[in-house]
């Protein structure tokens, strides 16, 4: 009851403040959400914090995903299986419209951003050191900009695409703007998939009673999924510079995979050999709402935005083992884990002209709570009793309650530009199991950012910029207790975790010549009270907690160079290469390791009257993990759009054209060695139209 009065009070206050700082101010001149671009826009626009990716006419992206379109970005590195890295950087935000969603956070947010159409997104912001004005929760940020129409009159375009595999996908959006109002829909349905190979073996030695032996799985599946989606946004102009939106949105996922997973165990009493089968079947829905107010007069600027957001899920583990050696009876389980998080916000955005630039303040305050309940039964089909296994059937809710303020001063002095910020963050946990003690904890900290620019030229230009964050615990990785993985791995989160507290320094230069644009820079990250693995035995089955205690460190380069010969042919690449250090505490003490890593995007578009062709490839080399590495991944793709007229295109898109998406990977602790490989087929040809209606 307290933590709900916490939450009304903190939603009464953010409506204090919208109403008490109602001033002739507006939402800043920077915020993609609400900024109205006429004439042809730039395909890249660098800012003193981020940089700004015009996709909006990108090829890939007519048939793709938005997990395509980040891959295509640069600077920006996705794998087959969702993982986003920017600049080697893992620990990576995820804004829609600059505001975190709850299908943007957790493991959905991989499965979010594959089922997402790339078609609706306007621009990507890359932000590798976000100011204090951004809620980074620890890493840099990746911020998704949807498309919006302003235009006077009607608008629709429809769209429709089909691959192999029998996958395809189909939508439609509009947008009507008379007077003060405009409104925007859009609804989509489509049916996508992902063939995917998977093998682990482990060799285990268990420290305390000797034991030792090895278990091997491998299993091939194809997931088939649909997807239904709709979207609607009204923008109402109340003034010359005040105006009220309001948005809405719905996704729907499902699947109904059949998993057959070969495990063959050795042990001393001998080997088994069985087949696990499962059937699912996965859902997952999501739904968000906000309504944003906007006042805005010369030099003063204020938003402020009331928004809820929930994913619920449903992962099915039910399973049957059919034992082939020794041969004996069929055993069945019934299993679940359903999930769900709630994320409610309120933000305050301020900023106010100064004689040398720009002050900005702001508030964020939020609340989120992950609901987690496993279920797990050994089921007698014989008798029809299910007996609930009490190791694995459990259930806790992840109360996070986060405030903060921020101070912003942008200073421009001559060929000088400063970005100065401090945020002041308070995070309250509460981790309440089903059974057994409610376990309460916060932390308080105040985060600096700097960002220096000095310009050399009209042309070229120097960058310095730091910040400190936390970043707080996977409401995951908190749980209480012990949870199925599958028939080699169990998991048990760890409730006391703390935050993790990380430090990023970047110094850059820029430089335009009449064809050519090119940038490098430098960073150094730091990473202390890391979250690391630690494992133990459970019945000849290898459990994984979580425990803080690990360090990182990485210090590197990268760069980026475009080449535009002439209006009709473009080429850029961009990379890095960097050394990691890791220590990872383990069973007989801390494991330290280095590694020189890198990763490399290449980009090249070519145009012809009614044609272009684009192609893309990506290469992330091997790298280091906690007490082990993974290997190397590529990707090719390849696009072609054709103007058939004013009003229709044709597109072809042939993703991951060499299958470079298999990843291998090995661990070496003191109680086991683990190797294996996870191989996401995304190689798919799309052939697909765009219709506009004008």
């Amino acid at each position: 009851m307290h933590f709900n009065q916490r939450r009304q009070a903190r939603a009464t206050l953010s409506i204090i403040l919208f109403g008490s700082l109602a001033l002739p101010m507006a939402v800043r001149a920077d915020d993609p959400a609400v900024v109205t671009v006429t004439g042809k826009k730039e395909a890249v626009v660098k800012k003193l914090d981020k940089t700004v990716y015009d996709v909006s006419t990108m090829a890939r992206a007519a048939n793709g995903s938005a997990q395509d379109v980040l891959q295509s970005t640069p600077e920006v590195s996705v794998t087959a299986d969702g993982q986003i890295a920017v600049k080697g950087n893992t620990q990576v935000t995820v804004l829609v419209n600059g505001k975190p969603t709850a299908m943007m956070a957790g493991d959905e947010r991989a499965v979010a951003l594959q089922t997402m159409s790339g078609t609706d997104i306007a621009s990507i912001e890359v932000i590798t050191n976000p100011s204090a004005a951004y809620n980074a929760n620890g890493g840099a940020i990746v911020n998704i900009v949807l498309k919006r129409n302003r235009k006077a009159g009607a608008h629709a375009q429809m769209r429709a695409s089909a691959a192999d595999h029998g996958l395809w996908n189909a939508g439609a959006s509009g947008d009507i703007t008379r007077k003060d109002l405009s409104v925007h829909g859009n609804l989509a349905y489509r049916r996508d998939g992902t063939q995917k190979f998977r093998q682990s073996a482990v060799e285990w030695h268990n420290p305390l009673s000797g034991e030792t032996g090895s278990t091997l799985q491998t299993s091939e599946i194809f997931v088939r999924r649909k997807v239904q989606s709709a979207g609607v946004e009204l923008d109402y102009a109340l003034g010359d510079s005040d105006s009220l939106t309001l948005s809405a949105k719905y996704n729907e996922r499902g699947s109904l995979p059949l998993l057959d997973t070969l495990n063959v165990t050795r042990d001393a009493a001998g080997q088994a050999i069985f087949h696990r089968i499962s059937y699912g079947p996965n859902e997952q829905a999501d739904n968000s709402a906000s309504l944003a107010y906007s006042h805005q007069d010369s030099g003063n600027a204020l938003k402020a935005t009331l928004g809820r957001s929930t994913t619920t899920g449903l992962i099915d583990k039910s399973y049957s083992d059919v034992f082939v050696a020794p041969l004996r009876a069929t055993g069945y389980s019934r299993g679940a884990t359903r999930s769900a998080r709630h994320l409610n916000q309120a933000t305050l955005d301020w900023t106010r002209a100064s004689a040398d630039g720009q002050w900005g303040m702001g508030i964020d305050l939020q609340d989120e709570v992950n609901e987690l309940d496993n279920y797990q039964a050994f089921v007698d089909r014989s008798m029809g009793v299910e007996t609930p296994d009490p190791a694995t059937t459990n259930g806790y809710n992840v109360a996070t309650a986060l405030s903060a303020i921020y101070l912003t001063n942008q200073i421009n002095h001559g060929q000088w530009e400063a970005l100065l910020g401090g945020r002041l963050e308070r995070m309250a946990l509460r981790v309440s199991p089903a059974q057994g003690l409610m376990q309460r904890s916060h932390w308080q900290a105040f985060n600096p950012s700097l960002h220096l620019k000095y310009a050399a030229s009209d042309k070229t230009d120097y960058t310095l910029s730091y910040r400190r964050s936390l970043q707080r615990p996977d409401p995951r990785d908190l749980n209480p207790f012990t949870t199925y993985v599958d028939a080699q791995n169990l998991s048990r989160g760890n409730p006391g975790l703390k935050p993790q507290r990380l430090n990023s320094w970047e110094i850059g230069a820029n430089t335009e010549l009449a064809k050519v644009s090119a940038s490098a820079t430098a960073f150094y990250r730091t990473s202390g009270d890391t979250v690391a693995d630690a494992r133990s035995f459970a019945d000849k089955v290898l459990v994984t907690s979580k425990q803080n205690g690990g360090q990182a460190r990485s210090l590197g380069v990268t760069g980026s160079l475009d080449w535009t010969p002439d209006a009709a042919l473009r080429f850029g690449v961009d990379g890095g290469a960097y050394r990691v250090a890791l220590s990872t505490p383990d069973l007989y003490g801390q494991v330290r390791q280095a590694d020189v890593v890198g990763y490399m995007n290449m980009r090249a578009d070519y145009s012809a009257a009614a044609d272009k062709l684009s192609l893309d490839a990506h290469v992330q080399s091997g790298a280091i993990t906690p007490l082990g590495r993974h290997g190397s991944t590529s990707n090719v793709n390849l696009s072609w759009k054709r103007q058939l007229s004013k009003t229709l295109t044709f597109t072809v898109n042939a993703s991951d054209i060499f299958d470079g998406s298999k990843r291998t990977y090995r661990t070496g602790a003191s109680t086991f060695r683990q190797a294996g490989f996870d191989h996401f087929v995304a190689r798919r040809i799309y052939l697909g139209f765009v219709k506009k209606l004008e």
